[in-house]
């Protein structure tokens, strides 16, 4: 049977936030790019099934919040009603206009679309089964691996539709009216809080003595507070010995720290222990490109593997397992195959969890420098000292820099509160350009917003702030 070929100069292999803007950006730089992926359009399990309708469900969260603390202003709302089917119609059509945009950014760069999976015949040649059911062969100069990652699954969870991973919760079935989240992580809580808004009784359990595992407790502590009023139960040091799904509900069993082992009914259980890289069955044992023993593509700093004719990026190039860090990638690797000078160093890069109030940091944290022995000074600058916060209702955050002590370079910077993975970019960019904190305190910021809050950590520092008297550690 005759199999069609297809001879181009870069193949991408995904295309998700890593791979579609490295096709992209080849395309800009004037390479034929032909760009393989299972759906029809580009985005990725982050648009199709993670960042993007997570937040359109954590926005309109917010919204029936922001009702339900109007009154706290004078302002009576009524009761939210919450039509699922019409929400879920919203989401999807955020999705469907999001994907066709790109669709059309795909069209205008002349990026040749294979819907299909991919798999390395050798260097230089992939196999496509496509979704029409057909073969394709594709013979490259250069490949751009970007399969991305998958949900982590526990061996004692059912095949169940009563037991989901974040795919399964963000496709908004129903509204349980008992749910446990089993991991206490960003993706757990963001959903479990979009749950709970919705109208759901949550319980988190979580293996760990703590939530956000890797986040300063003190950013960390301020979610907690709320989640602790949100959520109906939080069990820290608890393992999870058994899920069975009885046909009308899930029991799960489970064992505390001091050995106690106690079970309770769920009408829907959503696992979220973590993720993936999706290394496997792409032929790779084909080529020279070498896998670590946790499943990630070993890459360079031009994000080239041990094989020089292929790439890879995002997610299975390793950790932070981050939509934008997987973008950066993109353009590292999409500017070596162009021949300039390049490479993958950032100084920084912004974690945010999307829950209520917002988590986000970036450069060093302070649990690594107490962890590497780095003299740091850490300034703080709490949100009910803020006039913006306190006129949002929101004060309940905290602004703080991470300071290098002998040279006042700013190394890092968190932010807990309302808006956090919008302000946090400031931080980034300190970090990225070697800023001092007196570049932040000088720096003449807007009044009144939250941004204000970054300047005032900085002023603590150099100890002048205005509206804080607070002392530097």
């Amino acid at each position: 049977m005759h199999m069609e070929t297809i001879t181009t100069q870069v193949a991408v292999i995904g295309a998700g936030p890593a791979g579609y803007p490295a096709a992209f950006a080849a395309a800009d730089h004037g390479m034929k790019v032909v760009l393989i992926d299972p759906e029809i359009n580009p985005g990725g399990v982050c648009l199709y099934r993670g960042c993007i309708p997570s937040k359109a469900l954590l926005h309109v969260a917010e919204v029936i919040n922001a009702a339900h603390e109007a009154e706290a202003f004078g302002l009576t709302l009524g009761a939210p009603k919450l039509d699922v089917d019409k929400l879920r119609a919203w989401k999807d059509s955020v999705i469907a206009k999001m994907t066709g945009g790109l669709a059309q950014l795909r069209l205008a760069r002349k990026v040749t679309p294979v819907q299909g999976r991919a798999v390395f015949e050798d260097a230089h040649t992939l196999t496509v089964q496509t979704v029409q059911g057909e073969t394709r062969r594709i013979q490259f100069e250069h490949a751009v691996i970007a399969t991305g990652s998958r949900p982590v699954k526990i061996p004692i969870a059912p095949d169940s539709p009563r037991v989901m991973d974040s795919t399964g919760a963000l496709a908004l079935a129903d509204i349980p009216k008992r749910m446990l989240v089993v991991g206490g992580g960003y993706i757990g809580l963001e959903l479990g809080q979009a749950y709970s808004t919705f109208g759901s009784s949550v319980c988190v359990v979580e293996m760990l003595p703590q939530l956000l595992t890797g986040a300063d407790r003190d950013l960390a502590q301020v979610l907690i507070q709320k989640l602790k009023k949100q959520f109906a139960s939080i069990w820290l040091e608890t393992k999870v010995l058994e899920i069975q799904d009885t046909g009308s509900a899930v029991r799960v069993v489970m064992e505390s720290k001091d050995g106690k082992r106690f079970e309770e009914l769920f009408d829907r259980v959503l696992i979220s222990v973590g993720r993936r890289p999706n290394t496997e069955n792409l032929g790779l044992e084909k080529t020279r490109v070498k896998v670590d023993a946790k499943g990630f593509i070993v890459v360079d700093p031009q994000r080239r593997t041990d094989e020089p004719s292929i790439f890879a990026i995002g997610d299975v190039a390793g950790q932070p397992m981050l939509a934008h860090k997987g973008t950066h990638e993109a353009h590292v690797a999409a500017d070596a195959l162009a021949g300039k000078k390049t490479v993958y160093d950032p100084a920084a890069i912004p974690a945010v969890v999307f829950t209520d109030p917002e988590i986000a940091w970036c450069g060093l944290t302070e649990i690594e420098a107490q962890q590497k022995g780095i003299a740091v000074k850490v300034a703080k600058f709490p949100w009910g000292a803020s006039g913006r916060a306190t006129t949002l209702g929101r004060n309940d955050g905290l602004t703080k820099i991470i300071i290098d002590e002998a040279s006042g370079r700013v190394l890092g910077m968190g932010i807990a509160g309302h808006g956090a993975g919008e302000l946090i970019a400031e931080g980034t960019l300190a970090v990225e350009m070697g800023a001092v904190a007196e570049d932040l305190a000088l720096t003449i910021h807007a009044h009144p917003t939250l941004s204000e809050t970054s300047m005032e950590a900085a002023e603590s520092f150099t100890g002048h702030a205005t509206h804080f008297l607070g002392k530097v550690r």
